[in-house]
């Protein structure tokens, strides 16, 4: 376990309250998470103490510092005295510009303060699939190999770090999990690794940092296009609730019909192999089905 530590800066932070907000789950759980928080209100000479003070009380762990300066100058002296030689890898990504939760009465989005609010950052699992892809360019940089990766984003699980892994970060970074779950979530983290890695025959999670890159690409060009897949639909999950039936009807290729008890059936002639009708089915009653190969 590494510590992060809140972006140095010599700005002048003076926080507003309330600072967070968030998009709620159908569960009660949090989808997004949006906050209007500053960077770190010590000054530098109290953070570098700080810094001092960890390195002797903890000499081998690592402190990743995050700084923040208003011109050229204090870039290069934040960068200095956190560390002699400055980078020597890249954390990404940042949270993401968001407005969210607009009151339909007093026209405020969240948080709000004294009637006024601000654009935020976003965070949480939701900006997983954004922060994965940007890993997975600076992973596949010819010009970045070789240089530690530390990947953030609404990462959760073990599964959510281990897929910043497999797409070339070589240390993930967790923070809004632990704002909703606390530091114990650090442990289920290194749990789900350590089974996964055991599972694998891995010595070390380094054997598994990039191991997806290769099957990834920026353009769907190059995805093959001569194969259908059909849905297949498991009759004893089905319960009849036309889901998959409307998603095709209004929103896909109108290939599933409902029979005259309410269960569903395929027009092969029309089925594209969307898979919509996957996604939308609750009780999980259909799964990939046979291949079709299209003819040219």
């Amino acid at each position: 376990m590494r510590a992060a530590f809140k972006t140095v800066c010599s700005f002048e932070i003076h926080e507003a309250s309330p600072r967070f907000s968030a998009i709620m789950g159908s569960d009660g759980g949090i989808i997004g998470f949006k906050n209007i928080e500053q960077l770190s209100d010590h000054s530098v000479a109290e953070n570098i103490a700080i810094f001092r003070r960890l390195k002797q009380n903890y000499p081998t762990k690592l402190i990743l510092a995050s700084i923040m300066g208003q011109n050229d100058a204090e870039w290069e002296e934040l960068a200095r005295l956190c560390e002699k030689n400055g980078a020597d890898g890249i954390a990404a990504i940042n949270t993401i510009k968001s407005v969210i939760g607009v009151n339909p009465h007093t026209y405020v989005s969240e948080p709000a303060v004294r009637g006024r609010s601000a654009v935020g950052g976003y965070s949480g699992n939701a900006v997983k699939p954004i922060a994965l892809r940007f890993i997975a360019e600076l992973g596949q940089n010819p010009a970045l190999r070789g240089m530690h990766l530390s990947a953030m984003g609404g990462i959760e699980t073990w599964r959510d770090a281990l897929e910043f892994i497999l797409l070339g970060a070589c240390s993930v970074q967790v923070t809004t999990a632990v704002m909703q779950y606390g530091y114990r979530i650090i442990d289920d983290l290194k749990t789900g690794l350590n089974l996964y890695l055991a599972e694998k025959g891995f010595n070390s999670i380094q054997e598994a940092v990039g191991l997806a890159l290769d099957a990834i690409s920026d353009t769907t060009d190059v995805l093959e296009r001569d194969t259908v897949i059909f849905p297949r639909f498991l009759r004893e999950k089905c319960i009849g609730c036309g889901r998959c039936a409307i998603s095709c009807g209004d929103g896909g290729h109108q290939a599933i019909k409902l029979d005259e008890n309410r269960r569903p059936k395929l027009n092969g002639q029309k089925c594209v192999g969307c898979h919509l009708c996957i996604l939308v089915c609750l009780q999980r009653a259909i799964t990939p089905g046979i291949k079709r190969i299209q003819r040219k």
